[in-house]
């Protein structure tokens, strides 16, 4: 997942152990975990040490043996088309880990669109997954990221919201007319938003006007 340029980032070198695409335009990058950090977390990645670096939330759990980075490309991009075609072996350069997106051990609804499952999925493998809903919105029906994953720990509680393609089980719409539909939303429960701005302002603007509270209500945004 990608997110605001970062600046006045202090970089080291990483090498890659390996680069999977896991879609028409989406990648997971991986390499050997040298750094602590919280479930929701970031870090900033740059190609060289002088790069002004990208920020990616990483999608690993705090225990696995790896860090996993989701982007998918960005034809414009600086970065993306270039991770893209690296290889097993190719170095990269990377911050610490920062940023206050955290997860908790209490009831939550997390809510993403796209690669902003990321830091959701970081949740799940930290054990963060108990009283937990994750409603995940992609154009089509390969835009739902790790979905083998949280179908297997969240059953039903798991639901994908798919715009541009029907398929069973799949809820055929945008995640905010998904959001819309729903009734009577716990008030006394955190929920979590990432994805794009206008998702994750539309997103905010229905939990209010259904009664949570914007205290409870906790937003990651990329561009």
């Amino acid at each position: 997942m990608t997110k605001k340029k970062g600046q006045n980032i202090s970089l080291k070198p990483v090498t890659i152990s390996h680069i999977t695409a896991i879609s028409r335009d989406a990648y997971v990058l991986s390499f050997p975990r040298s750094l602590e950090f919280q479930a929701g977390q970031v870090i900033a990645i740059g190609l060289n040490e002088e790069d002004d670096p990208r920020v990616y939330s990483i999608a690993s759990g705090c225990d696995d043996p790896m860090i996993d980075i989701l982007f998918n490309i960005k034809p414009e991009g600086h970065l993306t088309p270039s991770l893209a075609r690296m290889k097993a072996g190719d170095t990269i350069w990377i911050s610490q880990a920062f940023g206050s997106f955290l997860g908790n051990t209490g009831p939550a609804c997390w809510i993403a669109a796209g690669t902003g499952i990321a830091p959701f999925r970081s949740m799940l493998r930290s054990g963060q997954f108990m009283d937990k809903t994750m409603i995940h919105g992609g154009r089509y029906l390969d835009s739902f990221y790790f979905s083998s994953e949280f179908s297997a720990v969240l059953g039903e509680k798991f639901v994908r919201c798919c715009s541009q393609e029907i398929a069973k089980d799949t809820y055929h719409g945008r995640v905010t007319a998904y959001l819309e539909s729903m009734t009577d939303l716990p008030e006394d429960m955190s929920y979590y938003l990432c994805g794009s701005a206008e998702m994750v302002i539309e997103c905010r603007e229905i939990l209010l006007l259904k009664g949570i509270a914007f205290m409870n209500i906790h937003s990651e945004v990329y561009f």
